[in-house]
């Protein structure tokens, strides 16, 4: 614990400034996140553009792909929550996955997984020998398929990056980005909290539980 707790104030003193506003970015993002704010997705924009330089630097290729993806869908997820219907409330609403949403969930998931998993083992063969191809893959996988169903406003996008903010708690700290270690686990916690809120709010707006 002694060696864990040095590694931490050390890898402190040696974080960026562009690391610490990156991390700054993101805990907002996800706290809006949870609240069903829009504003998550700017700021969603900052920490991700941030996170592929940071990533590319220190080997992440997953993850770097993952904030690519990331950009993207902020991008994607800001259109679809700011669409209106006639009577002005958002057209997009919170709701649970079906069977047939978790079985395309899943899929999903695995073939991300397997081509992340080959592309990264090539990669650390090739030109990126820090590369962790399994837990990187998986890690950048699990990202791909919470920040997916985000976009669509699905409850189980929280489990999604639960599952994410494990993975990526040991995976950052191993690589020396020691603060973004810290914001995966404040990440973890806001998940849990916002899979709470969303069920709640869900149960709010649906009759059988209202």
């Amino acid at each position: 614990m002694q060696h864990v707790y040095q590694s931490f104030i050390d890898g402190l003193r040696e974080t960026s400034l562009l690391e610490y506003i990156g991390v700054l970015a993101g805990i907002v993002c996800v706290w809006l996140g949870k609240a069903e704010n829009i504003f998550n997705y700017p700021l969603g924009i900052l920490n991700t553009g941030i996170y592929v330089y940071l990533s590319l630097r220190g080997n992440l290729l997953g993850e770097a792909s993952v904030n690519v993806f990331y950009t993207v869908m902020n991008v994607y997820g800001w259109v679809l929550w700011a669409r209106r219907g006639s009577d002005r409330q958002p057209s997009l609403v919170i709701t649970r996955s079906s069977g047939r949403d978790w079985a395309v969930a899943l899929g999903f998931f695995f073939v991300c997984w397997f081509v992340l998993y080959v592309a990264l083992t090539y990669a650390k063969a090739s030109f990126a020998p820090r590369a962790i191809p399994l837990a990187d893959g998986f890690s950048a996988a699990a990202a791909y398929t919470g920040m997916w169903l985000l976009t669509r406003k699905k409850i189980e996008n929280w489990i999604w990056w639960i599952i994410t903010d494990i993975a990526s708690i040991p995976l950052y700290f191993i690589k020396g980005y020691v603060f973004t270690s810290f914001q995966f686990l404040v990440f973890l916690v806001i998940a849990v909290l916002g899979l709470l809120e969303w069920i709640r709010k869900w149960k709010g707006s649906n009759t059988e539980y209202a």
